[in-house]
């Protein structure tokens, strides 16, 4: 980032900072850290479009062959994906890929799912089930705590039951009021929340 004025170390200033500004200013910084340990990670990060041949880092599968949310996690190194986020055919394999590498001592930077809200989905039945398309470009992604998922709905994804994203709480209403389930943040979301899909 470039600026139009000169540097400025704090040294050469000489005027004092209120003790209170000053805490707010390491609070928030700590919060932010924390964010990026939880996967919500660095704005600097953006999420990227996932190749239509690229299969799931957790599961296998083609992402772009299977319906439903789609994810991808930018971590702190670049292994084992050579230099790539991690990226996923649904939110169940996002989160569990994610929770098994923070056990492993990965740090995950930034996660991105699927926004809904932010998409023109399409709805299909397949021998019974309701699905929603998949999208796999870097526009259609929204960052983790910008999300509320909905768990237990009548849509099912990639791999079967499936947390729904969407970054509009009117988006999320109708979709309950339509497919049933129970919303939550998505920064929310632990290992109980996945076996009780």
């Amino acid at each position: 980032m470039t600026s139009d004025h000169p540097p400025t170390r704090a040294l050469d200033r000489r005027a004092s900072v209120p003790r209170r500004r000053l805490l707010a200013g390491v609070a928030a910084a700590g919060a932010a850290a924390v964010a990026g340990c939880a996967g919500g990670g660095s704005n600097s990060i953006s999420p990227v479009s996932i190749d239509d041949e690229q299969a799931c880092d957790q599961c296998g599968m083609i992402v772009a062959d299977h319906p439903g949310t789609v994810g991808q996690v930018h971590f702190e190194d670049a292994e084992p994906e050579g230099g790539r986020p991690a990226q996923f055919c649904s939110a169940t394999c996002t989160y569990t890929y994610r929770f098994d590498a923070e056990n492993a001592g990965r740090t995950p930077v930034a996660t991105f799912l699927t926004d809904y809200s932010a998409v023109d989905q399409e709805v299909f039945e397949e021998g019974g089930d309701t699905m929603f398309s998949s999208h796999v470009e870097s526009d259609a992604f929204a960052r983790e705590p910008a999300l509320t998922v909905v768990a237990r709905s009548e849509v099912i994804g990639a791999m079967g039951p499936d947390l729904i994203p969407f970054s509009e709480e009117g988006d999320v209403d109708d979709f309950v009021a339509e497919y049933g389930g129970e919303a939550l943040p998505a920064t929310e979301v632990d290992r109980a929340t996945l076996e009780a899909l």
